[in-house]
């Protein structure tokens, strides 16, 4: 056990901060700027130092355990711990919440509100990476974190109103529903009083249709987070109606929950359904490839372009998941890791060229790299990673996912070559859709010579935050190892449950 409660530090500063904000004073937008991303930077830095002196990378254990009585009446407890599946999400989320917040620096519109649902997200995605309870767990999906999201584009979406929430409100409510039903049933399953807690959860059996109708619960509410396909409509337009540093988090971290909760749920306490449903896993990846990156190329919004990217590139971590080994799911966690900051990136630079030229349209566009020359080679730097470019981070994950794949003993050969040849194709479809868009975009003489006072290059503040991303994606992407050996040991023996030695 830890004796200084660092995670629930971590889990409390941002909405307790955030609870602050109100109460300062009304002198404009600045303070309220300077005051939250001073909190982020400030939660950021406290996660880093704890995780550097008090996370040991070759223990494969839950570690800074926290447990706590949280509500008395029905004993349950708060319960906190992380090993290395959870480590790189929390400092994704760190590091990209600080920046999401630097990239909300214009935001004027109900600024106080908008700033608090961002740090009170920041604590629910630190809180859910961290939890080791299984209503801790659905608490901070259902309870936290979809209606801050909901409430959270509302307010910063670019219209004023989203006219797409009522929609993504219907189908995110799926989400906490079929969540607690699959907790209900794992929780009072064999057990005269309810048990949450995930260390006895794990060692936790099932009759096989109780548990596959657990997993396919489980599986339907993570399908809506990731998203899989069909459950994946809400996605393009909300990323089309919100301000682009919520599609940030919407795209670095929102998206990966549901994957971390496919591996941490289904994958670590429901073995036995895992392994019957991983082929299916691995085609329905292999049809979100080619469908989404089909459907991408016919966007003629390149924001929706950039979402149906996002939904392509889904598909390689559903795979990495479903081939259930090492390698595979390494991958997995890589690409996770590595799309949260390609594709968050992609949609900052979105955001900021939709500013400035005030057109979505792909046709409407052309020619915008003279003036704004340091956007089209941002742009074009992280469409090259989202293209897994060799030497960066995109191409590493998407390399180490296609190994795990071929050296899985669970598939043979025949289905192996046929997926392998589908994700083939799906490679070659992203070039063509990222690379058109870019010609699209940034080439020919269509909006050169109009003439538009909002034609500005990126400022420094916007070049920082891109720097500051761009430099992980290249550090991966020539030192993988930089991810791989948080994960390595503790996917090693999450895996012993299938291949045991």
């Amino acid at each position: 056990m830890s004796y200084f409660p660092w995670l629930t530090i971590l889990v409390v500063l941002p909405i307790f901060a955030g609870s602050l904000i109100f109460f300062l004073p009304h002198k404009g937008n600045k303070i309220v700027r300077w005051y939250t991303i001073s909190i982020c930077l400030l939660e950021f830095l406290l996660m880093t130092y704890a995780f550097c002196y008090h996370f040991q990378l070759e223990d494969p254990l839950i570690q800074l355990k926290e447990d706590s009585k949280w509500i008395d009446v029905l004993d349950f407890h708060w319960r906190l711990g992380i090993d290395g599946l959870s480590l790189g999400s929390i400092l994704l989320t760190g590091f990209i919440t600080t920046l999401a917040t630097l990239a909300a620096w214009p935001v004027t519109r109900n600024s106080r509100l908008f700033y608090f649902l961002m740090l009170a997200m920041y604590s629910g995605q630190i809180g859910l990476f961290s939890s080791r309870d299984l209503l801790l767990f659905f608490y901070h999906v259902g309870v936290r974190i979809n209606p801050c999201l909901l409430t959270f584009i509302h307010v910063g979406g670019e219209r004023g109103v989203c006219t797409q929430l009522l929609s993504l409100f219907c189908i995110l409510q799926a989400v906490p529903f079929f969540f607690l039903i699959g907790v209900l049933g794992m929780g009072l399953y064999g057990s005269n009083e309810p048990g949450l807690d995930l260390e006895r959860l794990i060692n936790q059996s099932y009759p096989a249709t109780l548990e596959i109708l657990l997993y396919f619960g489980f599986l339907i509410a993570y399908a809506v987070k990731l998203p899989i396909i069909p459950l994946h409509t809400w996605l393009p337009d909300t990323h089309g109606e919100a301000h682009y540093s919520t599609c940030m988090l919407l795209a670095g971290i929102l998206l990966k929950m549901g994957a971390y909760g496919l591996i941490r749920i289904n994958m670590e306490l429901l073995p036995h359904a895992h392994y019957l449903f991983s082929p299916w896993l691995v085609i329905i990846g292999a049809v979100q490839i080619i469908y989404a990156a089909s459907t991408s190329l016919g966007q003629r919004n390149f924001k929706k372009r950039i979402a149906y990217s996002s939904v392509s590139h889904m598909g390689f971590i559903i795979i990495g998941i479903g081939s259930i080994t090492n390698i595979g799911l390494n991958g997995a966690i890589l690409q996770i890791l590595s799309h949260g900051f390609i594709g968050a990136t992609l949609f900052f630079l979105a955001g900021t060229a939709c500013d400035r030229v005030r057109l979505v349209y792909l046709e409407e566009l052309g020619g915008i790299s003279i003036p704004m020359p340091k956007i089209f080679t941002m742009f074009s730097s992280f469409s090259m990673a989202s293209l897994a470019l060799p030497g960066m981070s995109g191409f590493v994950a998407e390399l180490v996912v296609f190994f795990g794949l071929i050296t899985s003993p669970k598939f043979m050969l025949m289905p192996k070559m046929l997926i392998i040849f589908v994700m083939a194709i799906g490679m070659i479809l992203t070039p063509i859709y990222l690379l058109s868009m870019l010609r699209q975009m940034f080439y020919g003489y269509k909006l050169f010579h109009v003439p538009n006072e909002h034609f500005v290059d990126s400022g420094p503040r916007e070049l920082f935050l891109l720097i500051c991303i761009f430099l992980p994606v290249i550090g991966i992407g020539i030192y993988p190892d930089l991810v791989l050996s948080l994960s390595v040991d503790r996917v090693e023996a999450l895996l012993s449950n299938y291949y045991p030695k």
